[in-house]
C-alpha cells in the first residue's frame, strides 16, 4: 500500500473554512482506480499542522490521481483559500506501507 501525508498548515481564524471546505468536498478522488480511503487530522494545537492522508493500492495509482482531470475537478470544487489562510507551505510526504496491524 502507498500512504501519502500531506502537511497543511493553517493560520488560525482559518481552520473552520479549511475544515468545511474537506467535508464539502467533490468526492473525485474516491471514484480512482486504486483509491482506498482518506485520512484528514486535526493537530491538538495551532503550532501543528492539520495531516492529511490518502491510501492507495499503488504508487502509480496514486499519481494517475494527480495527473487526472477528476484531480483538478477535485479540487476546484473547494476553491482555494485565500493566501493568508496559510503560514507556510504545504509539505507532501509519501511512503509505503510495510505493516499494519489491521491486517489478519
Amino acid at each position: 500500500m502507498f500512504v501519502t501525508m500531506n502537511r497543511i498548515f493553517i493560520n488560525p481564524g482559518y481552520t473552520d473554512v479549511f475544515e468545511e471546505r474537506f467535508r464539502d468536498r467533490a468526492h473525485e478522488v474516491d471514484k480512482m482506480k486504486g483509491f482506498v480511503r482518506n485520512v484528514v487530522l486535526r493537530p491538538k494545537d495551532s503550532e501543528h499542522p492539520y495531516v492529511v492522508m490518502t491510501f492507495w493500492d499503488t504508487e502509480k495509482d496514486f499519481k494517475n490521481w494527480v495527473k487526472s482531470d477528476a484531480f483538478i475537478k477535485g479540487h476546484a470544487k473547494s476553491g482555494t483559500l485565500p493566501k493568508e489562510a496559510f503560514s507556510t507551505d504545504s509539505h507532501l510526504e509519501t511512503f509505503d506501507m510495510f505493516l499494519d496491524s489491521d491486517e489478519s
